[in-house]
């Protein structure tokens, strides 16, 4: 933390020293001002939701089969009780491969963010690249990101200007 303020410094303080201009922008902002953006966040939440109803219920039935078991296993002969033993070991294996799935690092909520708001993110992020260009910015700060602004002049925000770039 300490390390990237002192790095904002240097750089605020060595592009003063050579005039370069500077802005900051707001993706978090500008993605939630467009329409698509909130659409696409919409159908991934209901997703996730569904996903996470299924994998309760996948939860819930595993937790019966076991709780039926430990009511049983006084009653079982040792095949049957290794045979529950092994069906309750097959499904708590069938929901942690469900659980990857569907939000595993390449499951398919990952899949479903990549293909809608990706194409969102490139649009906002070629936006900011253009307007840097034709306005001579050497820097372009992100507010929404890691690096944190302790005090941010309202003058240099340009997330307005990019929202008004891409027509909204």
């Amino acid at each position: 933390m300490m390390k990237k303020l002192i790095y904002l410094f240097i750089v605020l303080f060595g592009m003063q020293s050579f005039a370069q201009k500077f802005c900051y922008v707001d993706s978090k902002y500008i993605m939630e001002e467009i329409p698509e953006y909130g659409v696409a966040m919409e159908q991934i939440d209901e997703l996730s939701v569904k996903w996470q109803k299924e994998i309760e219920t996948s939860k819930n039935e595993l937790d019966e089969l076991f709780q039926y078991y430990q009511a049983e296993q006084a009653l079982l002969s040792p095949d049957m009780k290794k045979s529950r033993e092994e069906e309750i070991i097959r499904k708590e294996k069938e929901r942690k491969k469900l659980k990857s799935h569907y939000f595993g690092s390449d499951g398919l909520l990952y899949k479903k963010q990549q293909s809608m708001l990706k194409p969102i993110q490139d649009q906002v992020y070629n936006a900011i690249e253009e307007y840097a260009n034709q306005y001579k910015y050497a820097i372009v700060f992100d507010k929404a990101g890691e690096l944190v602004m302790l005090f941010s002049d309202p003058r240099y925000n340009k997330s307005d200007e990019i929202l008004r770039k891409l027509g909204y």
